[in-house]
């Protein structure tokens, strides 16, 4: 893990404690990557529960309970679909705040709307209403993965601090 994702991982893993918080991970495109990040603090079991990885969308409604019209009206990836995973991610875990990713990391699978580097976000915190994005990342999957984890966890730290919006 390089400098980066390991200054993140201590940087979350301090807010949450300092708020005594705990966090769930609904993860798509990034395939568990979010939580191995998350988790490579010693004593995150003091401030992570659980991570789920839903890369189908039978996973995403059976896991989290996200619902048939959700993805059939916008799709696996759109911020409604992300929302509906972190509020899954709550309900379905002891966690106070949750973050959902939804995207195509490529090579395939990308159209006209939705390219190859677009990735939903989406951040929950119980009793709060949760805020989304949509950023289009480039590069090769590894990094347009690699993007992913890094813009969820900084907007997770924005949350954290009382942001209503990721900056």
């Amino acid at each position: 893990m390089d400098a980066e994702l390991i200054t993140l991982s201590a940087e979350v893993g301090a807010a949450l404690s300092a708020g005594k918080l705990v966090l769930a991970c609904a993860e798509s495109c990034t395939g568990g990557w979010i939580s191995e990040i998350v988790t490579a603090m010693s004593g995150s079991s003091g401030w992570f529960d659980c991570g789920f990885v839903t890369y189908s969308n039978a996973a995403k409604q059976a896991m989290l309970g996200v619902g048939a019209e959700t993805l059939k009206d916008h799709g696996a990836v759109s911020e409604e679909t992300a929302l509906a995973m972190a509020q899954g991610a709550l309900a379905h875990s002891v966690a106070h705040v949750a973050l959902a990713v939804t995207g195509i990391a490529g090579p395939g699978g990308g159209s006209p709307g939705k390219p190859v580097g677009t990735v939903c976000f989406a951040w929950c915190r119980v009793g709060q209403a949760g805020f989304s994005n949509t950023c289009h990342f480039s590069g090769d999957r590894e990094a347009i993965r690699r993007q992913t984890v890094i813009y969820s966890l900084r907007g997770l730290l924005a949350l954290l601090d009382g942001a209503k919006t990721v900056p």
